[in-house]
């Protein structure tokens, strides 16, 4: 026995032989198609016991049979692959069989497609039908087959689809429709086109395995026939819809009954007369528009007639309504539509009465009135014609006509012999031929004269009216005389006096106005228009008014005025004038020398002027001396406070008391001065305020220390109110402290004593209020008329009498300001003064 050493070499050379047995196995595996030889001879390699290995290794012995371990692993393997390789022969046969099997059915199928394919071309391409076929949206469409020729139908694709070129427009836009629904929602249709050549053809359209076909078919005789009448069916069927949709609108109920009398159809207005909800529910309910005895009665007639007309009364939602009914009956049943007459009748009822009031109108008329038709026969007169030419009453109801009544005027004398009286009443009678109203004027033997108006009626027709004039041609006499007394009247009158019309002429003018404005004959006149006037009359004053004579005379405006003034002549002459309008647009201008009265007007006014500049020179003299008290005063002042200075020297108590006098008059007589300069300075105009944002409630209560002292004095308590007050406003803040503080020292004089004085400030709007109450005595009516004037000091129960220019420093500075001062007294209630100022004040206002 060979005993095997175990060495590295070998080992790895074993491995190395089976991987290379393995390799050539995968391949011979490979090359005859076993899918799984690789992976089975990989897995006898890898499955060789490694504890079999390890006894080789070691040991090195054989094993049984004489084989060496190599040997049975060389053999195993072979017999591994080889049973592979079998059974993937094996299965590689049977798959190819399958495959065949399955290629032959598949070309047997493929053979009886073709054959289904060539017969759906045959059927798609025979003569009269043609077939459009759409496979997806945007692919072209498929067109199959062929109509004939003389049907009119274009042979190429876009002729073919555009519809509208050889189909008639009804059928053209239905298919149109009918194959966007198709293609669209899948919608079939089965429809009859008519050919512009009046050929019809069938189209059908259907919608299978997502292509989209539609087919055009000619149609055998029988066909055509029973096509045309469908397209006719449709179309009287199209007609009786628009027919009921027409009868459904109408506001006349409208009926359709069976040959059973039994309602059939209704429409909207009868389901409304019958209070009905809907058509439907009437028919249903078999609800009847008329009664039963209108319907018997129709019923009898329909026996002899089939034709019902007639007016017959309803109850329509509880009032009696006249409805004309018409009923047509035939052997299918009735139809019936009724007019609700109600309206007609009752406007023909009040027509009637109209016509009645209007003869009865007409008999109380004093003008005479005949009306007579289109054949000159009489049908209306009033009483004033029977009264007029004496006719009797039954020959005017005798209808006569027209030629007879002239003969008989004629014969009874009462109309004026004429050279040709024929000739004379066709020239009359031409009226009845006639478009416009004729006017003849009738002298009458008995010295009447009357107005004679023929006026044509639309129907032929003429209405005669008969005007007696006698009384206004007397009026107009007795007017003319009053004109001429007039005319004299304003002739002697000593005002001037001219009268023009809305055109702005002359109508009347009397001697003393041309004497007035020294005019010449050829100046003035009655037509002269007022310009000529104007022209002549402004060389003799300086300052014309005649401007505006001209535009009240000639102006449009709709208040039409009376205006007064003077006017100055050159030659020294004063006219006091009135322009005053009279009616139908006419104005009047008067004209008055009022020299005299005029010069005594100015002496007076001469003499209050003297007395203006006389007071003018008091106010200079007054503010003269106060600028020159001014500089003394401040000079007193001044020492008197440097008196009380500890550094100059220590004084009894009898001497600082008169100190103090002297300081508190000075003081005193200062605000006067002030006063009396601000005044001047507001009186001057030249005084100019500072505008700026003045915080409401630092001022007032500044304001309020300074009169805290005098307060204190007297006992008198101070209540500041400025809820409702702004934060600020627009104003001069030095000025309004002054404002404040003179009312304050106002109240404070008058408050009394233990009592309280209220400072309220509030915004009303636009307007910013000042308000100061005091619960003093008040001020009688005479007291506040005079309380805003100057230098009028009025104790009236104050503590002293002041120089009475408080109130009136208040009222300037608030005017300046453009505001206002209200003052609310009364005995017993205290007084109230209320300072109102603009919150934003766009300029400052001279005082009054």
């Amino acid at each position: 026995m060979q005993v095997l050493r175990p060495r590295d070499s070998g080992i790895g050379g074993s491995c190395s032989a089976v991987g290379a047995v393995r390799t050539r196995t995968v391949r011979n595996a490979l090359r005859s198609g076993a899918a799984g030889v690789a992976s089975l001879a990989g897995l006898v390699c890898l499955q060789t016991p490694a504890a079999a290995q390890e006894r080789i290794g070691a040991a090195g012995v054989r094993v049984f049979g004489g084989f060496g371990a190599f040997e049975v692993i060389q053999f195993a393997t072979f017999a591994g692959v080889l049973g592979a390789a079998l059974v993937s022969a094996i299965w590689l046969i049977r798959e190819r069989g399958r495959i065949a099997a399955e290629n032959l059915e598949l070309r047997e199928r493929i053979a009886e497609l073709n054959a289904v394919v060539q017969r759906s071309d045959a059927l798609a391409s025979v003569r009269d039908q043609r077939t459009v076929i759409w496979s997806s949206e945007h692919r072209r469409p498929e067109i199959l087959g062929s109509l004939p020729a003389a049907h009119g139908v274009p042979d190429e694709r876009a002729g073919f689809l555009a519809f509208g070129r050889w189909l008639t427009p009804g059928s053209a836009t239905a298919i149109e429709n009918a194959i966007s629904s198709l293609r669209s929602a899948g919608e079939p249709f089965d429809l009859v086109a008519e050919t512009q050549s009046g050929i019809v053809l069938e189209v059908q359209g259907r919608k299978a395995a997502g292509h989209s076909i539609v087919r055009f078919q000619s149609l055998t005789e029988r066909q055509r026939e029973h096509a045309r009448l469908r397209a006719e069916h449709a179309a009287v069927a199209s007609e009786h819809d628009l027919v009921l949709k027409l009868l459904d609108s109408i506001e006349m109920p409208f009926w359709l009954r069976d040959a059973a009398g039994r309602l059939r159809h209704a429409n909207e207005a009868y389901a409304i007369a019958v209070e009905a909800e809907t058509p439907g529910q009437a028919v249903a309910e078999g609800r009847e528009l008329l009664g039963t005895q209108a319907r018997e009665a129709m019923t009898r007639h329909h026996g002899s007639d089939p034709v019902y007309q007639q007016t017959v009364s309803a109850v329509i939602g509880g009032d009696r309504r006249l409805f004309a009914v018409t009923d047509i009956a035939t052997n299918s049943g009735s139809a019936g539509l009724a007019t609700d007459r109600s309206e007609i009748e009752t406007l023909r009822g009040e027509f009637e009465r109209m016509m009645r009031s209007h003869s009865e109108t007409l008999d109380q008329l004093n003008t005479a009135v005949a009306i007579f038709d289109a054949d000159q026969k009489l049908r209306f007169f009033n009483q004033a014609l029977q009264k007029l030419w004496e006719f009797e009453p039954g020959f005017l109801e005798s209808a006569p006509d027209n030629t007879l009544m002239l003969d008989r005027l004629r014969s009874a004398g009462k109309l004026a012999e004429q050279p040709e009286w024929r000739r004379w009443k066709e020239n009359l009678l031409s009226a009845y031929r006639s478009v416009d109203p004729q006017v003849h004027w009738w002298h009458l033997p008995d010295g009447r004269t009357i107005r004679v108006v023929g006026n044509p009626s639309p129907r032929g027709g003429v209405t005669w009216v008969f005007e007696n004039l006698t009384e206004r041609f007397d009026l107009e006499s007795r007017y003319n005389t009053a004109v001429r007394v007039q005319r004299e009247t304003l002739d002697n009158l000593a005002e001037g006096v001219a009268v023009f019309g809305p055109d702005g002429r002359v109508r009347l003018f009397n001697p003393a106005f041309a004497r007035l404005w020294r005019l010449g004959n050829d100046e003035v006149g009655v037509g002269i228009h007022i310009a000529v006037i104007r022209k002549a009359c402004e060389r003799a004053c300086a300052k014309s008014p005649w401007p505006d004579f001209v535009a009240a005379v000639t102006g449009f405006d709709e208040e039409r005025r009376e205006t007064h003034g003077k006017v100055e002549l050159v030659e020294g002459s004063i006219l006091s004038y009135a322009v005053i309008p009279l009616p139908n647009g006419q104005v009047m201008t008067t004209f008055v020398d009022v020299t005299d009265s005029v010069n005594f007007e100015r002496a007076l006014q001469e003499k209050n002027e003297a007395l203006q500049k006389a007071d003018q020179l008091k106010n200079d003299f007054v503010q003269h001396v106060s600028y020159e008290l001014r500089s003394p005063l401040t000079n007193i002042i001044g020492f008197t406070e440097l008196l009380e200075q500890p550094d100059t020297g220590p004084m009894n108590p009898r001497q600082e008391e008169y100190l103090d006098h002297i300081a508190s008059s000075s003081s005193v007589l200062l605000t006067i001065v002030n006063d009396i300069l601000d005044l001047a300075t507001v009186d001057a105009g030249i005084m100019e305020l500072e505008i700026g944002e003045v915080p409401v409630a630092r001022t007032v209560h500044e304001t309020a220390e300074l009169v805290a002292e005098k307060l204190r004095e007297h006992d008198i308590g101070l209540r500041i109110d400025l809820d409702a007050a702004p934060a600020a406003f627009q104003a001069d803040e030095q000025r309004l402290r002054q404002i404040l503080f003179n009312l304050l020292s106002n109240a404070a004089n008058y408050a009394p004593e233990h009592s309280t004085i209220v400072l309220s400030c509030r915004q009303a709007g636009d307007r910013i209020e000042f308000v100061v109450h005091d619960d003093g005595p008040g001020m009688p009516p005479e007291i506040l008329d005079a309380a805003f004037k100057r230098f009028e000091p009025r104790a009236n129960g104050g503590r002293k009498r002041g120089a009475g220019l408080g109130l009136a420093i208040v009222k300037s500075f608030v005017e300046l300001h453009g505001g206002t001062v209200e003052i609310d007294t009364g005995r017993s209630r205290g007084t109230t003064v209320i300072c109102r100022f603009p919150a934003a004040p766009r300029e400052a206002k001279a005082a009054e």
